[in-house]
């Protein structure tokens, strides 16, 4: 059984979508999505340096094209409930919960791009109003780490399993987590992201995010569709897209994601581009589970050979 999935803010870096742009067809269709959204995907995605991709706007519109480019290259996308070569389940991140609901036939491609620079722009007017952002700890034990950081009055956003938890809010609170580590961390790494997310400082983007909703029109999903909320899978295209409003201002649980993988009985799992960060935690947490990142167009011919050997059999 494979799972797919998408990874979320963070994994960006300066012209990682360089190489996509030369497969045929990929630059015109990166450059209808930009027209579509009024955004330069192909600038951001190629030009520009890291402190501009780090921007929430422009970050998050260009994980999703990214991780929709290199599925589409890699022969899927869209899923039919009975396809053969559909993974067994797809989950995304954070953000690339946006990116797995169009896997799963939820949003067509236009209407997660348009969702997702919505989102964006939200969630970077919310961070704006008090300097916040999100640190990783590397190591330690969640039962120790999860209290000590609540006393520092920070937020565990991202419980991500294998070891690591994402604490989130402001300078202030995490310069004194830099200062305090909670027993057994080793290291605490700032993120490359630009605010508090998935916390009650995103509260403001929530509002914004009910609002786009209403002009969607969500199928139910074609594969299942493994949630950040609580690990499961969810049923209906409504229950997606409530999940993917609320998510911004609520805990990532990608270590109950991990859980379900294995409960469905996950023996491959493969990340789209930009990939590595998922990979690299399932390579701890799910042992003897075949990973692969696709990180450029040389990684398509080995995602292919993992999809003939664990996807669904044809019928």
């Amino acid at each position: 059984m494979l799972v797919l999935v998408a990874p979320g803010q963070g994994a960006q870096t300066p012209g990682f979508l360089t190489p996509w742009l030369d497969l045929p067809g990929a630059a015109d269709r990166v450059g209808a999505w930009s027209e579509t959204i009024g955004l330069d995907l192909v600038h951001y995605g190629t030009k520009a340096d890291a402190d501009e991709i780090r921007d929430t706007a422009v970050a998050q519109p260009l994980l999703v094209a990214a991780g929709l480019l290199s599925a589409s290259a890699l022969g899927t996308g869209t899923f039919a409930a009975d396809a053969a070569g559909a993974p067994g389940a797809v989950a995304g991140h954070s953000v690339g919960e946006i990116t797995a609901a169009a896997f799963a036939g939820v949003l067509d491609d236009t209407a997660a791009l348009r969702f997702v620079r919505t989102r964006g722009l939200a969630m970077a007017e919310a961070a704006a109003v008090t300097e916040t952002g999100m640190s990783a700890l590397l190591g330690g034990d969640p039962e120790v780490s999860i209290p000590h950081l609540e006393r520092l009055g920070l937020t565990p956003a991202n419980v991500n399993g294998a070891g690591q938890i994402v604490a989130a809010g402001t300078m202030e609170q995490l310069a004194a987590l830099e200062a305090d580590r909670p027993e057994g961390v080793r290291r605490v790494v700032a993120l490359k992201v630009a605010g508090a997310f998935h916390t009650h400082h995103m509260a403001p983007a929530v509002a914004t995010l009910e609002e786009a909703a209403r002009a969607l029109t969500p199928a139910d999903p074609s594969v299942p569709y493994v949630s950040n909320k609580d690990g499961r899978t969810v049923a209906t295209g409504a229950d997606v897209v409530a999940r993917l409003v609320g998510q911004v201002a609520n805990p990532v649980r990608w270590d109950l994601c991990m859980e379900t993988f294995q409960q469905l009985g996950v023996t491959a799992l493969v990340e789209v581009c930009p990939g590595g960060t998922l990979t690299g935690l399932a390579k701890r947490a799910l042992p003897g589970v075949a990973t692969l990142a696709l990180k450029t167009p040389d990684d398509l011919d080995a995602a292919r050979a993992l999809f003939a050997e664990h996807a669904r059999p044809a019928a």
